[in-house]
């Protein structure tokens, strides 16, 4: 039962490590990997001099903290908040509006976004213009790009986000509950004191992998929301790949740029599930 995935990883994610030998190299696709100069660090010394580089490495770890941070505890706050409904047909059919999005592609939210902040026919500067105030160019606003990506993220995951939380919801003992109401405990003092103390080995865990991947935004979702007037504070990692890479021909630079990524993730897993093991005890290894 075991081989399938196995044989599955081993394709698809271990022989192709052998490809980051690219970024040692100054490779081209006419003389492949065993033609190319090896030419060491030099595309990581490139990495931390071009200030290219530098503004999408900042780009990249604000856009993640904010999600971190505001997206992170929205599944936690909505599957608390629906684990509280009583009426079951009520309960579902919220449940299927607030899935739906996730299984929308970014090519759909992303003009749905863009429509919606249009500034002659969207919705959003239709209610400015109602309040007396002049319509806003979102997206070509750069101040307003990484408010929009964060925003528009979580609206399309934060219903499935909340499947983990509502089944941990489920295994917890109902006696807790009742027994807390005896004491006097209302539903706030509840939550507190047993609902987030349930979920906290859950929230630990899924907050662990997140860290991981802190700078993997995806490159879908930002893709479909650039343009060129908002480059300067939109541009990721993920992006500035697929240009310098795969349009540019870089591909030595941007397999570094790959390597790099991968060796923060994993610094930033074992550091964060050494320090979770320390302090609450919960770890993912």
């Amino acid at each position: 039962m075991v081989l399938p995935g196995l044989i599955f990883f081993l394709l698809f994610k271990y022989i192709p490590l052998t490809g980051i030998v690219i970024a040692f190299q100054d490779y081209t696709v006419f003389t492949g990997i065993f033609g190319s100069n090896f030419v060491g660090f030099k595309h990581f010394y490139n990495l931390f001099t071009y200030p290219e580089f530098l503004r999408v490495l900042k780009n990249t770890l604000l856009i993640s903290i904010y999600q971190i941070v505001l997206g992170f505890p929205a599944p936690i706050a909505l599957a608390m908040l629906m684990n509280e409904v009583r009426k079951l047909f009520f309960k579902r059919a919220v449940q299927t509006v607030l899935y739906l999005p996730h299984f929308l592609s970014w090519v759909i939210v992303g003009g749905l976004v863009i429509n919606f902040l249009s500034p002659s026919s969207g919705m959003v500067n239709d209610v400015l213009r109602w309040l007396g105030k002049e319509p806003i160019f979102f997206m070509q606003e750069p101040n307003y790009f990484r408010s929009i990506v964060v925003i528009s993220g979580i609206w399309k995951e934060v219903g499935w986000g909340t499947i983990i939380y509502l089944a941990a919801l489920a295994g917890i003992n109902p006696e807790l509950y009742e027994a807390a109401e005896v004491d006097g405990a209302g539903k706030l003092k509840q939550a507190f004191s047993i609902t987030l103390p349930s979920l906290l080995p859950t929230i630990m865990v899924l907050l662990l992998l997140r860290i991981g991947n802190v700078l993997d935004l995806g490159f879908e979702q930002i893709y479909m929301l650039l343009n060129p007037l908002v480059t300067e504070t939109g541009e990721v990692m993920d992006t500035y790949i697929y240009r310098i890479g795969l349009l540019g021909g870089q591909y030595s630079y941007t397999t570094a740029i790959g390597l790099f990524k991968s060796l923060v993730g994993v610094i930033l897993v074992v550091g964060a599930n050494q320090l979770s093991k320390r302090t609450t005890g919960n770890s993912i290894y």
